[in-house]
């Protein structure tokens, strides 16, 4: 399914400039004003998640959360949320999805435990804990990227319905698979890097990019210098770990494709519809971006959305990326993150049942969005 959708958006985003549906002047600001940062950003913070990856980081994380649990599954469950939140808020939405679930996945088949619960829980707190930092999630690059917000600033608006949107998350998937989080396991042996060096360089590398971009680094040179220093890491100690497999270059293709095709469709009436949906309600623009997030997809959406919000507009604009973020749990196509997530459960062999991903995501996302709406709002 991926592979069907970076290609048509390939193609898409190439059509609308050879035709002149968008301009060449407004396709290069939208592709290298606007998208440039971002997918620098993008590239860079994928080659950092990899090798950390193979460097065993997630591994050791995982392990370390099944020991620390005791043996409780419903511990388990909850230590896995606090790893899963930690991941998305450093590292990103995108990385929680692809490097996260298999390790969780991999982790509760060895202790026999039931997958599934643990699986959405990655799955919901990937995009309901992409909140806080402009690195959590590439609309909130957008979003910063509009306002010229500092990343402090950014973090102080967004961290109480952060806070509510992980709460109600939690909560909600625990109480709905109560009788999967009773009961036992074995409690594992540690688990052990494949190498001390490059694992705690890389660990290093992936703690350090937050507070770098919250001191006022830009988003795209934190992540390069960290993934830099993981890649030199490796050409010393396990050059064959570098690839060019490591450039995410149909993520690439694929954000770039979203980019033209939903400038193009903004100027030819998309944004005047949104506006009219939308119109001045802060409740509107969140309650808008969620259903456009579960309709096409979250960084559309917002892309969409964002210019149908009048310059200055900062509260409305933040209730709608809420929207777009919080609320993309029903529709498997509703954020990259879902898409990539289930090729990795398929894979590990973990069925994801369309319509019980839905039905669940149409009762706990109204809750997720309205809840981390109002605590947007009341911190206003």
């Amino acid at each position: 399914m991926l592979s069907a959708v970076w290609a048509v958006l390939a193609v898409a985003g190439a059509v609308v400039i050879a035709t002149g549906w968008l301009p060449g002047s407004a396709a290069e600001e939208i592709a290298i004003d606007r998208g440039g940062p971002v997918l620098a950003f993008l590239v860079a913070a994928t080659v950092l998640a990899e090798l950390a990856d193979r460097a065993g980081v997630f591994d050791v994380a995982a392990a370390a959360c099944a020991r620390a649990a005791r043996g409780s599954i419903f511990r388990l469950f909850l230590l896995v949320a606090v790893l899963a939140v930690a991941t998305t808020v450093v590292m990103g939405i995108d990385t929680t999805a692809v490097l996260l679930t298999p390790v969780v996945l991999a982790l509760t088949l060895r202790l026999g435990v039931r997958p599934w619960p643990f699986a959405l829980l990655v799955l919901w707190l990937a995009n309901t804990s992409s909140l806080l930092l402009p690195v959590s999630n590439l609309t909130n690059l957008l979003a910063q990227q509009r306002e010229m917000l500092h990343a402090l600033e950014f973090a102080r608006r967004m961290a109480l319905p952060q806070l509510a949107a992980v709460v109600i998350t939690v909560a909600f998937l625990a109480a709905l698979y109560r009788r999967d989080l009773v009961g036992r396991y074995d409690i594992p042996d540690r688990a052990d890097p494949p190498d001390v060096w490059t694992y705690r360089l890389c660990a290093i590398s992936c703690a350090a990019l937050a507070p770098a971009v919250l001191v006022g680094v830009a988003p795209a040179v934190a992540a390069s210098v960290c993934a830099l220093a993981t890649v030199v890491v490796f050409a010393v100690r396990d050059r064959a770990g570098l690839e060019w497999s490591l450039i995410p270059w149909r993520l690439v293709v694929l954000t770039e494709g979203l980019f033209l095709v939903v400038g193009a469709l903004s100027r030819h009436g998309l944004t005047g519809l949104l506006a009219r949906l939308a119109g001045d309600s802060p409740w509107l623009a969140s309650i808008v971006g969620a259903g456009a997030a579960n309709l096409v997809n979250n960084l559309p959406a917002y892309l969409a959305i964002e210019q149908a919000i009048a310059p200055g507009e900062t509260t409305q604009l933040f209730t709608a990326l809420v929207g777009t973020n919080t609320g993309p749990l029903i529709t498997v196509w509703a954020s990259l993150a879902t898409l990539l997530w289930r090729e990795r459960c398929l894979a590990r062999g973990v069925e994801v049942p369309i319509g019980k991903l839905a039905l669940v995501g149409m009762c706990g996302a109204p809750l997720v969005v309205l809840g981390a709406t109002a605590a947007l709002l009341i911190s206003v």
